[in-house]
């Protein structure tokens, strides 16, 4: 699942708004189970908008890493997968799964969002003569997986900033994946939390603190439609090794020429200034 113009108005939740915007655009401590039914209840509605608005971009049968366009076939970040056992986390309309399909991967796709995994049936529906991908509906960090019964886990935008507890997320990956597995997840940069989420030159000044980890949440007649979880990117990198693994590398990938579009703060104008991206990549020990 790629990213739902993440914080495009966390900025605007500040201090001197209207109390109009500022009930709807918080900054505020958010639980995991609220935080759960909060952005289920968001993909649910939004999953054909989203696809319509995106689906060209990411296309059917693509592992597309972020708004900079960067795909799997270009970064090769899972390694081969043909013959492996492959589980894909916050997989929306299962992009990423079918491309690896049809690279001979024993692929699942799984997702909180009951109306993504919808969408992912139609998109099969509609390609006659080439396999579904197999859908689990679930939450990523509470996986109907025997331990060690993997060898990838990976996900593109999905999952890791919309989940409360990403510790225990981590560890769910560990947990399922078998020694030597490989874990490969892309999310919004946690650089890009200090800015507002502006695609224009707004966009590129400090408005916040880079360590303020107190989560993005709007809201709709007093109740959380979604919510946004914020780490660091040291954060990332302790609870990658407390689960068990270790880090291969971390990808920050640049803007490249032939990505001209803007989604929504995602634009050319800042991808050449400040990274938009983070993509981890880590081994289980």
């Amino acid at each position: 699942m790629t990213p739902v113009d993440p914080m495009q108005r966390h900025a605007e939740a500040g201090p001197g708004l209207s109390d109009q915007v500022d009930r709807r655009y918080l900054r505020r401590p958010v639980g995991v189970t609220q935080t759960l039914r909060a952005n289920r209840r968001w993909w649910d509605a939004q999953a054909g908008e989203y696809y319509a608005e995106h689906g060209a971009f990411l296309g059917d049968d693509e592992l597309v890493w972020g708004p900079e366009g960067w795909r799997e076939s270009q970064l090769r970040l899972l390694g081969e997968v043909s013959g492996k056992r492959v589980l894909e986390i916050g997989a929306g309309a299962a992009q990423g799964s079918r491309y690896l399909l049809g690279r001979g991967a024993r692929v699942v796709a799984s997702d909180l969002s009951g109306g993504m995994l919808a969408r992912a049936r139609a998109i099969d529906a509609a390609r006659a003569g080439t396999p579904a991908v197999p859908l689990i509906h679930c939450d990523a960090a509470l996986l109907p997986f025997a331990d060690g019964s993997l060898e990838v886990v990976f996900s593109s935008y999905g999952a890791v900033p919309f989940i409360a507890d990403t510790a225990q997320l981590m560890r769910e990956c560990r947990r399922v994946l078998r020694p030597g597995g490989r874990l490969v997840f892309s999310t919004t940069h946690p650089f890009r939390w200090a800015f507002p989420d502006q695609p224009d030159e707004s966009g590129l000044t400090v408005a916040m603190s880079y360590f303020d980890r107190t989560p993005y949440v709007e809201l709709s007649s007093g109740r959380t439609d979604y919510v946004e979880h914020h780490r660091t990117l040291g954060d990332r990198v302790r609870e990658l090794v407390a689960a068990g693994f270790r880090l291969v590398d971390v990808v920050e990938p640049e803007w490249p020429d032939a990505t001209t579009q803007t989604w929504g703060g995602w634009s050319p104008l800042r991808g050449r200034m400040i990274p938009g991206t983070a993509i981890f990549v880590a081994q289980r020990e």
